[in-house]
């Protein structure tokens, strides 16, 4: 199932989008009699597989009853509305390492991103006034879906809810001030995730999912998450061996190479007016547009 969430005027509502349209939580209550207590994505997340199968069951009666499918929202928000921890993990893939010029990592290089740091689709992104070098990372996003405390990585993934699309949008120029990558990394905006995000039962192995970006239409990346350093299940449960992992986090898991910090000099940073694209396999297309900092 892909789910998402979205403006209509002045309203948010819950997206279930299927092969054949969208539909809106609004339009899931009125099948329901009103008894559809889900708002938001997250409320999905937090209640756990009887809820999501009930959600299923709705749209299922939907397409039965030959319901009108909902137009696109005005706006799309972020899947996850209130993760607990943005959690980002760099230097996943060694051709993105050796481009950096930084060694292989022996365990997963760590940093985070906030709540203010998450935009959906089709967002405006503004750097900071100081930032100067703007950088773009396709990325797979975990996101979680029960408590998960010291798990084996044999069962890590049992504890995912679903999986999406994301840019770990960077200031090179702000990353690298300090030996702490934090504000070149968090900034408002610099976490772009969705459209929606796929529940888990739709990816079996997300350790097998082609990932392209692209810059303006030209492709600028391209991989597998087959190519990582630290697999998904390898991460969900290293994380969870020293912090309690909850429904709603999520886990940036890292770029493949292609990045603009890769670059000779002089190296062509995002501009104003460039628009990204993240395609991962069987998650849709995230979308980003630059702005500028004075807008």
């Amino acid at each position: 199932m892909k789910i998402g969430r979205g403006v209509y005027g002045q309203h948010e509502d819950l997206l279930v989008v299927t092969e054949d349209g969208i539909l809106r939580g609004t339009s899931l209550a009125r099948i329901a009699d009103g008894e559809f207590p889900i708002k938001t994505p997250q409320d999905l997340v937090c209640a756990g597989e009887r809820e999501l199968d009930a959600v299923n069951h709705l749209v299922a009666q939907a397409i039965a009853l030959g319901v009108d499918w909902d137009p696109e929202p005005d706006a799309w928000l972020p899947p996850v509305t209130r993760p607990d921890k943005v959690i980002c993990v760099g230097l996943n893939y060694r051709p993105h390492a050796a481009e950096s010029k930084m060694q292989i990592p022996e365990y997963p290089v760590l940093f985070n991103k906030f709540g203010t740091s998450l935009v959906g689709h089709q967002a405006t992104v503004r750097p900071p006034y100081d930032a100067h070098q703007m950088d773009y990372e396709a990325e797979l996003v975990i996101v979680m879906g029960r408590r998960c405390h010291q798990v084996a990585e044999t069962e890590a993934l049992d504890y995912v809810f679903g999986y999406c699309n994301g840019n770990d949008l960077s200031a090179r120029d702000l990353q690298f001030r300090t030996s702490q990558w934090l504000s070149g990394k968090a900034p408002d905006g610099f976490g772009p995730v969705g459209p929606y995000l796929v529940t888990r039962d739709a990816i079996p192995d997300p350790s097998r999912l082609d990932i392209v970006g692209y810059r303006n239409g030209q492709e600028v990346q391209r991989s597998n998450t087959a190519a990582m350093i630290f697999s998904c299940r390898y991460l969900v449960s290293y994380l969870s061996q020293w912090m309690t992992l909850v429904p709603g986090d999520l886990i940036f898991t890292g770029t493949p190479e292609g990045v603009l910090l890769g670059y000779p000099e002089p190296r062509p940073w995002l501009r104003a007016g460039d628009r990204l694209t993240v395609a991962i396999e069987g998650l849709g297309e995230l979308e980003t547009h630059i702005g500028s900092a004075d807008d």
